[in-house]
């Protein structure tokens, strides 16, 4: 029983291998499989990711902190799901919050304790309490690949070559020729002898050797203590392709499997409640990590199609990206998100907040638990380098946007006087109560929070021909999202132009139903003729440019 009061349902592990949904590779060890219980938290919600360090600064030292996260909690959930004043997530990610040689924390120097400029331990335990108290789920980041070079394990090894230690990181007395999975210097020369570490980011984050056995258990013990000790929710899994080289398979190796699923069972043993979700990019080898390692897994190709198809107006994009997935994975086990802390802002790359709205629509209507990064409701901006998709909160248009009293320690986006939460909260249609409005409209229906996904089509209204083809409709899209207990239909236009007249239409064999209109943006999103009876197809009027609709389908009992 977790502490702090939130209530879940135990995710249930199966006894019998369970090829959810995919095919599993042949030579892949038989293990235990993952039941998906459409019960479990992280099913039902949207989870917001933080840069703690970039959210809201308590004490005036430029830098956020865990004091100021959790003075902010309400923004992020109030604990009223028919307040509409929060977003209404259930669940946040934090970027690493370990003790670290850098700004992003990605290079741990202590797995154990909390980063000082962060806060203490206790200031971490009270905002899980807080979170709890109003509903919220608090997943951290967990970086197993590499350590920081200041880590005490690596200076131990490099430094005394008879220590402990010396066998967590991987060594060599000359400089191998491979390169690193993307071709780059993979190798670094050691700055104390002649001789050579592997690192496959940075010279200053040396990869764990996960061939020992010793580092396979003390990273078990890191996952065992957050859960156990800090009363974590869960984790996000940091690099995942990259834990262990086997010869020339620098990445997806069966070594790499082999230790997640070790680790995924880590935490499942010291919390059944608990969710783990990996960062993995490519598409093509998702099956080998079904069904039995992490809970879910982000959906990196559905996020570049989105955006994809919100920048240019083109759909195909977008039901491109959803088709992959479905034919590898079943649907629940992917997370879907927009932009995170390592790609180019949302608003930086479609540019105008109508084109980010419908981003974020195509997001908040798919499977699985969506990921929104920090700002991305307001339409903030963030292009590379990395310092700058990270840049502060913008709360208000006073001085430093709100986000200090002190000097930022990384300064504002240049609109951050008239794009803020402030602007935006009680402006109807601003993309923040947008956000706001899909995100309770995805609380409220079972449907959306954990339906399959299945895909419609959308074609002229044969009724309306005109010499010219109705406007805009070739910019639309249309899926069901189906669950026992309520079948939905969703149309989106990515278009600049309304969508008038045309079809959404039900895939064969699927039924007869009613349309009801359940969601239309309060901008005139979606118009339909008064429907005479079950049928297998909508007549749509219009919808706005950018628009979202949702139609409610029945049928006899």
């Amino acid at each position: 029983m977790k502490v702090n009061g939130v209530r879940r349902t135990a995710l249930v592990l199966m006894v019998a291998l369970a090829f959810d949904g995919c095919s599993y590779p042949s030579n892949a060890p038989a293990a235990t499989g993952l039941a998906l219980n459409p019960n479990v938290w992280w099913r039902n919600g949207v989870c917001y990711e933080v840069f703690v360090r970039s959210f809201y600064d308590s004490d005036g030292d430029g830098v956020g902190d865990l004091r100021g996260l959790t003075s902010r909690l309400d923004y992020i959930n109030d604990g009223n799901p028919t307040s509409g004043r929060s977003l209404g997530a259930n669940c946040i990610w934090l970027m690493p919050i370990d003790k670290s040689m850098s700004y992003h924390g990605y290079d741990v120097v202590d797995y154990y304790h909390v980063d000082p400029r962060y806060g203490t331990d206790d200031d971490f335990r009270n905002l899980v309490t807080e979170a709890h108290r109003r509903g919220i789920h608090v997943i951290v980041d967990f970086v197993p690949n590499h350590s920081g070079s200041q880590n005490p394990w690596f200076q131990a090894a490099l430094n005394d070559p008879k220590s402990p230690y010396r066998d967590w990181y991987r060594w060599s007395k000359t400089l191998p020729t491979q390169k690193g999975p993307w071709g780059q210097q993979a190798w670094h020369k050691s700055p104390v002898r002649d001789e050579y570490y592997y690192g496959v980011f940075w010279h200053e984050m040396p990869d764990l050797n996960y061939e020992n056995p010793a580092v396979r258990g003390e990273m078990q013990k890191v996952l065992t203590y957050w859960l156990t000790e800090m009363h974590a929710d869960g984790f996000r899994f940091d690099a995942i392709p990259y834990l262990v080289e086997d010869g020339d398979v620098l990445q997806h190796s069966r070594g790499t499997h082999d230790v997640l699923r070790q680790l995924g069972n880590a935490v499942r043993r010291a919390d059944p409640e608990s969710f783990t979700i990996g960062e993995e990019s490519d598409v093509d080898a998702l099956p080998t990590y079904y069904p039995d390692q992490l809970d879910s897994y982000f959906d990196f190709a559905l996020a570049f199609g989105i955006v994809d198809a919100a920048r240019t107006g083109e759909p195909s994009a977008f039901t491109n990206a959803i088709a992959r997935p479905l034919a590898v994975t079943r649907q629940g086990r992917l997370s879907p998100f927009l932009t995170n802390h390592d790609q180019p802002r949302v608003m930086s790359v479609v540019e105008y907040v109508a084109k980010a709205r419908v981003a974020a629509s195509a997001m908040l209507m798919v499977p699985g638990m969506p990921f929104i990064y920090y700002g991305e409701e307001i339409g903030m901006l963030g292009p590379k380098p990395d310092e700058t998709i990270r840049t502060p909160m913008q709360w208000s248009g006073v001085l430093n946007g709100g986000f200090t009293t002190g000097t930022p320690w990384e300064p504002m986006q240049p609109d951050w006087k008239t794009k803020n939460v402030a602007a935006q909260d009680a402006d109807v249609g601003s993309l923040l109560n947008h956000y706001r409005r899909l995100i309770r409209l995805r609380n409220t229906h079972v449907a959306l929070s954990r339906g399959r996904l299945v895909m419609a089509s959308t074609t002229p209204s044969l009724s309306r021909l005109t010499p010219t083809l109705p406007n805009g409709w070739r910019a639309t899209t249309a899926f069901m999202r189906v669950d026992p207990h309520e079948t939905l239909l969703v149309a989106l236009n990515f278009g600049d132009v309304p969508a008038t007249n045309f079809r959404a239409t039900v895939p064969p064999g699927t039924g007869a139903f009613d349309f009801r209109l359940l969601y239309a943006d309060p901008d005139g999103g979606c118009t339909k003729p008064q429907t005479t009876g079950l049928g297998t197809a909508v007549n749509i009027e219009s919808i706005s440019a950018h628009g979202l609709c949702v139609f409610e389908l029945t049928s006899p009992q």
